[in-house]
């Protein structure tokens, strides 16, 4: 392919042409305005935030749905500044992008002018790698890099800061078909001595049990590990980050693990005498609910060495790609002499599986573990779930029900003001899902400027926001742990949700028993625009029983 001479801004827009990239969110600058420039002249559209965190919190959302790499832009300063938790929020959950930054002219770096800060270096623990684009004939090079590393391996996000003048120099432009960093080499297949210790752990284990992780979703292993399941007749429990991986009404699934998990899921892994983990972190709020003992096998997959046995120790570790890995498990079970069966197994496990229904409605409120229930009910199929932060992410994780959809949320990060963004990143990426974002009155108020970014691009997101005057998760902490002294949790002050949702001319209503709460569910649903529903719960309704 014949080089084309053209400035590295314009070089910039066709590195995101050849990797295929449609939609990019960001918020621009004088920094980044070379880049803009060109941006106008293409067929990438711009989806402009109205904070830049949020830009990387909806390029969040769009990479969760695709599997590739999402873009973001920020200029310098503290537009770059403003975009690390969103970076942070992505790193912990394994999440591919790349974030592009403007710069101060490359003489001026170092000299604290107007709107410079070492984005690359404040960056560096949250991304897998960043780079500072001083030399302009580097960048196609560098783009193919970053967008290599960002969806390879353990995905994730990685920067590239480039200075204003950098964007305005011409270059011979030719943007290479692949790429070899010497220094990079993902694990792919898993050992094969491994695999065969895995099998026979699993065919010799009386009470084996799956637990599924993120990791599924970002490796393209969910299908997978659902064959695997359905082979060896093995129950299935998950991680929050693992919700969806298997369906909520298979026979074979127990539900979500944790100090907020269910019943069954807490028993079956307490319990059982192998434990399959398969892209799972086992954070702290999944370990809260596991017994400390011995005499149990874990085989402990992930394609990050750093993640196996950091948090419970492995006995078989296996490092690879979650679906190269799953499909040799797979060839090991064909090979077997007689098929598995777990019958006594499940059924012991099924014995925990009652849940008490929840009560719809108390003193002009509705219980908010009966309203996900309810919307269940409702959601259309392969729909997309965002949970934020808060109460609001435990009632709904533990209640939602899903066959063929997602759920998204900031699990390892817990970052708040997530929920509306990423949403709106999903829906860019998939417009034909229905796409539904669950927040509390605390985190609502975090995020509600991007209605108008949802409203100005035609983004038809539906919203619930469920209120009960509280920084209601904090509140509990301090009931359980602090002699119910609360301080800073009130939530006093707040403006009425449905007035802020008029102010956007969204359509809303507000929920307050059974009856209006079901009006509102249907016509959020029924709804071909975005949507507000507020939902009164109960101040003092708690998520741990």
């Amino acid at each position: 392919m014949a080089s084309t001479r053209m400035t590295v801004a314009r070089a910039m827009v066709e590195c995101l042409r050849n990797e295929g990239i449609k939609d990019i969110f960001g918020y621009p600058g004088a920094a980044i305005c070379p880049f803009y420039d060109e941006l106008y002249q293409s067929e990438i559209r711009h989806i402009l935030v109205r904070h830049e965190v949020n830009a990387g919190h909806a390029a969040s959302g769009y990479a969760r749905v695709t599997g590739k790499p999402a873009v973001c832009v920020a200029t310098s300063g503290p537009g770059a500044l403003n975009l690390i938790t969103a970076i942070a929020t992505a790193y912990m959950d394994s999440v591919p992008m790349v974030i592009i930054t403007g710069q101060v002219n490359t003489d001026q770096i170092g000299r604290d002018v107007f709107q410079e800060a070492d984005i690359t270096g404040s960056a560096e623990p949250f991304v897998k790698h960043s780079y500072l684009l001083k030399r302009p004939e580097d960048t196609a090079d560098v783009f193919k890099k970053a967008f290599y590393i960002a969806g390879t391996g353990r995905r994730g996000p990685v920067l590239i800061d480039v200075p204003f003048d950098v964007q305005k120099t011409e270059i011979d432009f030719e943007y290479p078909e692949t790429v070899d960093i010497r220094s990079y080499r993902p694990s792919s297949k898993g050992n094969g001595y491994q695999i065969k210790r895995a099998i026979t752990a699993l065919k010799d284990a009386k009470k084996p049990l799956i637990c599924a992780g993120g990791g599924l979703f970002t490796g393209s292993g969910v299908e997978l590990m659902r064959r695997l399941a359905e082979k060896t007749d093995i129950p299935v429990v998950s991680t929050m980050m693992g919700l969806g991986a298997m369906p909520s009404d298979s026979p074979l699934y127990y539900g979500m693990i944790g100090m907020h998990g269910k019943k069954a899921a807490n028993r079956a892994v307490n319990t059982c005498d192998t434990l399959l983990l398969l892209g799972a972190r086992v954070g702290d709020r999944a370990i809260a609910a596991m017994e400390e003992r011995n005499g149990f096998t874990v085989v402990h997959i992930d394609i990050d060495p750093a993640e196996i046995g950091k948090n419970i120790e492995a006995n078989v570790p296996i490092v690879g790609d979650i679906s190269l890995v799953l499909e040799q498990l797979l060839e090991q079970v064909d090979a077997l002499e007689s098929p598995l069966s777990h019958a006594e197994w499940r059924a012991e496990l099924d014995e925990f599986r009652a849940d008490s229904e929840p009560q719809p409605e108390e003193d002009g409120c509705v219980n908010p573990k009966w309203f996900i229930r309810t919307l269940n009910k409702y959601l259309p199929s392969r729909s997309i779930v965002v949970g934020d932060v808060g109460q609001n992410q435990i009632w709904t994780a533990a209640n939602i029900s899903l066959s063929d959809g997602r759920f998204l949320t900031s699990g390892g990060m817990g970052t708040m003001g997530y929920s509306l963004p990423a949403a709106i990143g999903a829906k860019c990426a998939d417009p034909k899902r229905e796409v539904v974002a669950v927040c509390g009155d605390g985190s609502f108020q975090m995020q509600f400027a991007e209605l108008a970014t949802a409203v100005q691009h035609g983004i038809n997101v539906k919203l619930i926001v469920m209120r009960n005057h509280w920084l209601g998760m904090v509140r509990e902490v301090q009931e359980r742990t602090y002699g119910s002294r609360y301080i800073a949790v009130s939530l006093d002050g707040s403006p009425d949700f449905c007035k802020i949702a008029d102010a956007y001319g969204i359509e809303n209503v507000l929920a307050d028993s059974e009856e209006s709460a079901v009006e509102g569910i249907r016509k959020m649903i029924e709804s071909d625009k975005p949507f507000v529903l507020e939902v009164a719960v109960p101040e003092y309704e708690k998520t741990i029983l």
